[in-house]
Order: C-alpha cells, then sequence, then structure tokens
C-alpha cells in the first residue's frame, strides 16, 4: 500500500542547513524513516519548497513509514503545524479514470542522450579517454537540457509514454470584432516552469561531484491511460529519482491551483 507524506522541516536549524545542502544527505535521511533495512523499495520525493522559513518535503514510498527522527532532528518538534502528514495513496490511484483532469506539479531532471558532449565533464573525458584507449564501442552521454524551452518540450514528448495529455490552457475569448481571421489565439499547452536550479553537491568528501539541471512544471494534465499513469506517479518520470526528481503529483482542479501536496 503507498503513502504519500509531507514533512515540514526548519531550515533555521543548523543540522537542517546540512541536510538541505545536499541531495544525498537527504535521501539517506528519508530511507531512515523505513523499518525495513536496507531499503529495497521505490522511494520518490521531492523538495517542495526551501526558503528561510520553511522547507517541505514531500515522500512516496510503499510501505508507511515514520518520520519521528526528522521531526526531532531538523522539524518543529511539538509545534503546531509541525507533525508530518501520511496518507494513503490508493483512493487517488483507484480514482483515475480516462479523460479525468487534474492540476500537477513535477519537479524533474530533463536530459537527452547524445553520441559525444560538446564540453565533456571529468567523469565525461575519462571515460572517453578509456574508450579510446581500449578500443572499446562508445556509448551515449546523458546531457542536461538547459534551456527552458527545452525543458518544456522535454516534458511535452514524453506526456503519452506516461499515460497523459497536457492540454491547451483555457483562453478568454476575444471581444467581437478583435480576432483576425485565421489568427491563432490559443495560449498553448497549460503548463508552465515555475522555477529551475543546477544542483552540485557530492556524495562524499572526496568523491567527484555531481551536477544536476532541475526544473519544477506545473500546469494541468488530462488522464488518458489511467493504468500508465498510475505506473508513472509510482515510479516517477526521468532519472536523478534519489535526489529528489522526478515524483509527479496530482491535485483537483480548483480556481487556484497552488496545493499540488
Amino acid at each position: 500500500m503507498p503513502y504519500l507524506s509531507k514533512i515540514a522541516l526548519n531550515p533555521r536549524r543548523r543540522a537542517a542547513v546540512a541536510l538541505l545542502s545536499s541531495p544525498h544527505r537527504l535521501h539517506a535521511a528519508i530511507l531512515s524513516g523505513l523499518a525495513v533495512q536496507p531499503v529495497t523499495e521505490r522511494v520518490l520525493w521531492r523538495l517542495d519548497s526551501n526558503t528561510p522559513h520553511r522547507a517541505d518535503i514531500l515522500v512516496l514510498t510503499e510501505s508507511r513509514p515514520s518520520w519521528a527522527h526528522l521531526v526531532d532532528d531538523v522539524g518543529w518538534p511539538g509545534a503546531d503545524g509541525g507533525a508530518p502528514l501520511v496518507a494513503d495513496y490508493t483512493p487517488l490511484l483507484q480514482h483515475l479514470a480516462r479523460g479525468r483532469e487534474y492540476g500537477f506539479r513535477l519537479t524533474a531532471n530533463p536530459v537527452q542522450n547524445v553520441p559525444r558532449p560538446s564540453r565533456p565533464s571529468e567523469q565525461q573525458a575519462a571515460r572517453l579517454k578509456e574508450q579510446a584507449d581500449n578500443g572499446t564501442r562508445q556509448r551515449g552521454f546523458r546531457v542536461a537540457h538547459r534551456t527552458a524551452a527545452q525543458q518544456l518540450e522535454w516534458l511535452l514528448k514524453r506526456c503519452e509514454r506516461h499515460g497523459f495529455s497536457i492540454p491547451d490552457a483555457t483562453t478568454t475569448p476575444p471581444a467581437p470584432g478583435l480576432q483576425t481571421e485565421g489568427e491563432d489565439l490559443t495560449a498553448g499547452p497549460a503548463v508552465t516552469i515555475v522555477s529551475r536550479d543546477i544542483l552540485r553537491f557530492r556524495k562524499r568528501p572526496d568523491g567527484p561531484r555531481v551536477t544536476l539541471s532541475t526544473a519544477t512544471f506545473e500546469g494541468r494534465l488530462r488522464v488518458t491511460d489511467p493504468d500508465t499513469l498510475r505506473a508513472t506517479l509510482l515510479a516517477g518520470i526521468g532519472p536523478a529519482k534519489g535526489y529528489g526528481q522526478g515524483l509527479l503529483t496530482l491535485a483537483p482542479l480548483r480556481t487556484t491551483e497552488a496545493d499540488h501536496g
């Protein structure tokens, strides 16, 4: 039975600052909330806000978790609003139906595979040299999409394979006589990138630096294949899931679609 959790952290606490600065450390802390160790189940998570006053983490697990350690160490123990929220995710999964629309939120790591990166990182350069020295067949390289347009196109190309489409945004019809014949006044897909970031961290002090380009999408989607979308919600979209990428969450459509938790 899957569970969706929301944990409020206090970014003013010293331990929280250290945790929030590294997706690798935060991932390890999240896995500590599961009783069966080592963790073999799929765990998806997302840092939904990171301000000087509050940081909210959404976590999707297959088993029921306990977040007491996070609350005690980096949260708001005993405070109103400080208790984690843990909800059974099954009702939402069962409620999916073809044609139904939801508001959605997704933070992802949009990437593409290329034969050879134009500006190889240290690890990529070492791999290129090793392949040249050994005469081995060259595999593709995973390279991040850098621009907002590329990142948006990345999502739009993947919708159908993940069981949903993104309809056109609603627009206010022009006043009579203002529309020119043949002029396209559609607003485009009902999705926007609300934030972009580049995460840089190391898994260990002497290890190579990991760099992730991320984008957070918000908008409206329409269910085209309930079974496929159900699998997508549980498995995530794109790479770097262990570092807080790929968790797609849905919310009932409202006049204001700011809450996608």
